[in-house]
């Protein structure tokens, strides 16, 4: 045991790049990070990092190292997963990061119901818009919207959706209701500024796509805060159908430009969906996923 904390200590220095964060995400001292690599070095008869005041870099040793000690730490992870499916029910820590507004209207339903049926299971949630990186962050899985990028990450799909305009009944009244993407140069347009600014709006009518470079008059970082700044009447916004068509239905909110869906650059509609740095998914990861897809909500 003593040398996998070791491993440990290694590749979260590597990925932390830094002793500080390193003890931090551990949960243990700076000077306790510092014994079990010197530890390690000692074992292997290698310098696996090459030290300076306030910096450091892998040695050659260290690189090829790194991948090994990943290896190691992944096949470990896998091998207490079996043990655990065999003898017991899925336990432990499961860390992951979502979006704001899919810890606002589905997220918490999906664990509550899990840790009714698993009381060992606990979770470490992040929520952000921003795009994190499970092997940065030590994450199980990051939930995402939209595209997925191309990475070396792995990819699970939840479920796809379209994207639509939408506006408050009093912004409408306000301002009036554009029919035509081109009308809507004279109206507030609320952007959604993360995981990134986007240039350009692609609209889709059948055989018809526009694109359009909009000015916008407000921008927020937080789909949460993107939704409620609609309903408020402060402006016209780009929201997911599953999320945007309840309140559409009691009246909070209307379809703006109702012919058009907003698509990307080819013409794809976007879709929910996790990535892993694991090719070996914990059984408690598998029963999120699971129970995120039985969740779907219904689109327009």
């Amino acid at each position: 045991m003593k040398s996998l904390w070791n491993l440990q200590v290694f590749c979260s220095v590597v990925e932390k790049k830094s002793f500080v964060a390193a003890a931090r995400a551990l949960g243990a001292s700076p000077s306790a990070i510092t014994r079990a690599l010197q530890a390690l070095e000692n074992e292997l008869g290698a310098l696996l990092l090459a030290r300076s005041q306030k910096q450091f870099s892998l040695t050659p040793a260290g690189e090829m190292y790194y991948e090994s000690a990943r290896s190691m730490l992944a096949l470990q992870q896998a091998a207490g997963e079996q043990l655990a499916q065999m003898s017991a029910a899925p336990r432990g820590w499961l860390r992951l990061s979502a979006p704001h507004i899919l810890a606002e209207r589905i997220l918490p339903q999906v664990l509550a119901q899990l840790t009714q049926r698993y009381p060992e299971l606990k979770f470490d949630l992040r929520i952000s818009d921003i795009l994190l990186d499970p092997v940065q962050e030590q994450l199980d899985l990051a939930i995402r919207g939209a595209f997925a990028q191309p990475s070396e990450l792995i990819g699970y799909s939840l479920w796809p959706y379209r994207r639509y305009l939408y506006a408050s009944p009093a912004y409408l009244a306000r301002r009036g209701t554009p029919i035509e993407p081109e009308q809507l140069g004279e109206h507030a347009i609320l952007m959604h500024t993360a995981p990134r600014v986007l240039k350009s709006w692609n609209f889709a009518d059948g055989a018809r796509h526009i694109s359009l470079n909009l000015r916008p008059s407000h921008r927020i970082d937080n789909g949460l805060a993107l939704l409620r700044a609609t309903e408020a009447g402060l402006g016209i916004a780009r929201l997911s159908d599953w999320l945007a068509q309840p309140l559409v239905a009691t009246g909070q909110l209307c379809r703006v430009c109702p012919a058009y869906r907003l698509v990307s650059t080819r013409g794809e509609d976007p879709e929910l969906h996790a990535v892993s740095a694991q090719r070996h998914l914990p059984a408690r990861a598998r029963l999120l996923l699971d129970a995120l897809r039985a969740m779907r909500p219904g689109g327009s």
